[in-house]
């Protein structure tokens, strides 16, 4: 016997009383039960309908707004509410700190058990559109619709499209007009590449059946005000391709690094691929407190320069550095954060599992005339053994800023069998950091958290935690 579908019901005139994980609001059904909903503001007075029934929740959408917010404010791009990027523009910029603290401090007390000191309230961002240094834009010959126009009986015309994935479907992709989070000149390339192309009829690539030549456009820009873009290509074609790059190249002068890539596999991730340089340089430089960083078209660096340099200065502030401490820091990608503390260290030892990040951070640190950093490569639980230890010493401060997964658990043991006087834990995802602060608990205690707002107009937040020995 098939399972019946689950009747989707309608409540009425149900409040809208908090927001959660991932961006979603709360309410609460008339059962008791709570309702996560992703287009709704706190304070809202909606009629629901819900699309999936659990034991202890439901999951909806507002179809009728009673009464609005006063947390609500006009959202800026005329994207939004289809593009999946900025889910927060609705609300306004303090009721979006509001909530991000929230979360970081209800992680940590419900999931970590946490006993906390005074919360340092959370740290803005001074620009809250315009603020990521790098964006992504895929091509496509059939670009997402919306309702009202695969509804209307009039000729579409061209359905190509350079823009972002619409969530949940992999190969449909939005059409973007005008992007709120990259500074100038990212719209005028992508519109210029865009219509380009159109007019010399250069194909854009098709996701299902793997055709076409122009697959994703990545745009960087960095405090130095150098401008780096990479196209990539499905296959090679010498006479379109030239034709393209030599369009951007004489349209927009200012660019400094132009490259790409011919990538012809069923995924369009540049990682095992080689990049060209086209024109100008393989790399743009980036600047922070008189380090500079080169950044090649792989390299990952913070998304938000400005907001990533208050955050090192938190990172580095909490390790509390007299000048001399052994440094250990630990998933230390390009070795940013290590570089920005050496200065008042002794010396820091950097560990990373990629190897062409750690490529990376050598080269930075050789560019910076650091010499008291040293960087080693391999998979944390396996290289942050006993024997590394006794190799490079006893650290005094441990600084560690995991992927969203947070630290693995020998990783969490091998710190509390080294037992270091503090650890300064970087986090960007509260939920695993207050797992991993729950294990140290017995050990060490919270003195000091501070969340930072990194992606205004998103939910994401970090936050950065000071543990000293009890």
């Amino acid at each position: 016997m098939s399972r019946r579908k689950a009747k989707k019901q309608v409540f009425e005139q149900v409040e809208v009383i908090d927001a959660g994980a991932k961006g979603k609001t709360i309410a609460k059904a008339p059962d008791g039960k709570v309702i996560f909903l992703p287009n709704a503001v706190p304070g809202d007075v909606i009629d629901v309908q819900t699309f999936k029934k659990r034991k202890a929740y439901y999951e909806g959408k507002a179809i009728t707004f009673h009464k609005l917010s006063d947390k609500r404010t006009d959202p800026e791009c005329e994207h939004f509410g289809t593009c999946g990027g900025c889910k927060w523009q609705h609300m306004a910029y303090e009721h979006q700190l509001f909530y991000k603290q929230k979360e970081v401090t209800n992680n940590l007390t419900r999931i970590g058990h946490i006993e906390l000191p005074e919360i340092t309230p959370i740290l803005g961002a001074s620009n809250q559109y315009f603020y990521r240094n790098k964006m992504e834009f895929s091509f496509s010959d059939s670009r997402w619709l919306t309702l009202e126009e695969v509804q209307s009986d009039e000729d579409l015309g061209d359905r190509n499209a350079l823009g972002f994935h619409i969530p949940g479907m992999w190969d449909k992709i939005l059409d973007i007009k005008k992007c709120h989070l990259q500074a100038d000149p990212s719209n005028a390339i992508r519109n210029a590449v865009k219509q380009f192309a159109i007019d010399n009829e250069l194909e854009f690539f098709n996701t299902r059946n793997q055709t076409g030549l122009l697959r994703t456009m990545m745009i960087r820009t960095s405090s130095t005000g150098d401008i780096m873009v990479m196209v990539q290509f499905f296959k090679e074609d010498k006479a379109k391709r030239q034709l393209l790059l030599d369009y951007i190249a004489d349209t927009f002068p200012q660019i400094t690094s132009l490259q790409y890539v011919i990538n012809g596999k069923a995924n369009d991730t540049i990682y095992d691929q080689d990049v060209i340089c086209y024109k100008g340089a393989d790399h743009i430089f980036e600047d922070m407190e008189g380090l500079k960083f080169k950044i090649n078209a792989k390299s990952f660096y913070q998304t938000n320069s400005d907001q990533a340099f208050e955050l090192y200065k938190i990172a580095r502030d909490f390790a509390g550095l007299t000048g001399n401490e052994l440094v250990y820091d630990l998933y230390t990608g390009t070795g940013t954060i290590a570089q920005f503390v050496a200065k008042k260290a002794s010396k820091v030892i950097g560990v990373e599992s990629v190897p062409d990040a750690i490529i990376a951070a050598k080269e930075n640190a050789q560019l910076n005339n650091i010499n008291n950093v040293e960087f080693y490569v391999g998979d944390m639980k396996q290289v942050f053994n006993d024997a590394f230890i006794e190799t490079h010493g006893q650290p005094d401060v441990i600084i560690t800023d995991p992927p969203r997964d947070g630290m693995h658990k020998d990783v969490v043991q091998q710190i509390l069998n080294i037992a270091p006087k503090k650890v300064v834990y970087v986090s960007c995802n509260s939920a695993t950091q207050a797992r991993d602060l729950e294990l140290m608990d017995a050990t060490y205690k919270v003195i000091k958290t501070q969340a930072v707002d990194m992606f205004p107009q998103t939910f994401h937040v970090e936050n950065v935690v000071l543990l000293e020995k009890r």
